[in-house]
């Protein structure tokens, strides 16, 4: 599947004969396609920037359609040519062996309020980089806010009022004038989208699974929604599958009596690791169920509220271990975010 083409191959599971053709990417073509085919039909193709518009076009239309995880094919070792043709053909014999690994389709709300939480996500980067390339423009010209954090209501004061009149060039005030912009556009943008996400984890089938995670420190509602959408059903993983998942075990290269471990294999949904890892640094500090906690704590069911306070204790249990051992912090924390993905996963799976 392209954007702009379709490399389509069919083998006859009776006859095995081969069926090869180049179609456009209209869904119509595609499915006049396979009517043409001897029934019954089934289709695979590879989850890509394409999505899934095929999938339930042709799951509506009553063809069975499955979509195939690209790392999860079996390939040839000594296969070095590639060309569409012979991956349609590839695709075809094992769907017809039924060797393939469909990913879990989303749906269309899920796909939608996920679409939601990762353009926040590309907001907050746009607005670090906004920030690095305004406070690096002061810092070629010799000026550097030395008046606590940097990014507060304080340090935007003395932006305007004192590093800015710092600079003698007009030219470089207007870039100053065009960096400071951008900041303040990408931060507005920033708060529309969390005041919209906020709204959504209030107010939609996502709410009761938002509460649940939320009894646990570092899961805000942002961080919340964001695992319930990347994740989608919670009950195809296991505690000790879910870390899988979101590429937080450790790889390994072992044969014979030969066993090496080596970091983490930063495999599956990237985005879901990333929250995993910033939640567990929360973990660090002395537990102490404070006003924010206790009000996620009042919207969650009692057995959730139990379990939370359980794998709270636990993971800054685990964090005081390892800062005993001199365990490297960076290591540490991806070890907790290992634990932290169960027990998400056990307040996701738990009856509302």
């Amino acid at each position: 599947m392209h954007a702009r083409s379709v490399a389509a191959a069919a083998i006859d599971g009776v006859t095995g004969e081969l069926v090869q053709s180049r179609l456009t990417p209209s869904y119509d073509h595609i499915a006049g396609w396979l009517r043409g085919l001897p029934g019954p039909v089934a289709v695979a193709y590879e989850a890509g920037p394409t999505g899934f518009g095929l999938f339930r076009y042709l799951t509506a239309a009553g063809i069975r359609c499955e979509v195939v995880a690209p790392s999860k094919l079996q390939k040839p070792a000594g296969d070095r040519i590639k060309t569409d043709a012979k991956d349609a053909i590839h695709l075809a014999r094992l769907l017809r062996l039924d060797e393939v690994t469909a990913v879990a389709i989303p749906g269309v709300e899920q796909e939608a309020v996920r679409d939601l939480v990762r353009a926040r996500e590309d907001c907050r980067g746009d607005l670090m980089r906004a920030r690095h390339r305004l406070s690096k423009l002061l810092l070629r010209h010799g000026i550097v806010y030395c008046g606590g954090a940097a990014w507060t209501g304080k340090h935007d004061a003395w932006l305007r009022r004192e590093a800015l009149p710092q600079l003698g060039s007009p030219v470089t005030r207007l870039a100053f004038d065009s960096g400071y912009e951008s900041v303040l556009a990408t931060k507005a943008r920033r708060d529309r989208l969390d005041e919209q996400i906020e709204q959504i984890a209030a107010d939609s089938e996502f709410t009761p699974l938002v509460q649940r995670l939320g009894c646990l420190r570092g899961i805000s509602t942002l961080t919340g929604l964001a695992l319930a959408v990347e994740i989608g059903d919670w009950h195809r993983f296991t505690g000790g599958t879910i870390a899988t998942f979101v590429g937080l075990v450790p790889s390994e290269y072992s044969s014979g009596q030969l066993r090496a471990q080596g970091s983490i294999t930063k495999t599956g949904n990237g985005h879901a690791r990333r929250l995993l890892v910033e939640a567990a640094w929360h973990h660090r500090a002395r537990y102490r169920i404070g006003k924010t906690m206790r009000d996620r704590w009042n919207l969650a069911p009692a057995a959730a509220r139990i379990r939370g306070d359980e794998g709270n204790h636990r993971l800054h249990q685990r964090w005081v271990r390892f800062i005993e051992r001199r365990k490297r912090h960076t290591v540490a924390n991806v070890a907790i975010a290992r634990e932290l993905a169960g027990w998400c996963w056990s307040l996701a799976v738990m009856d509302d």
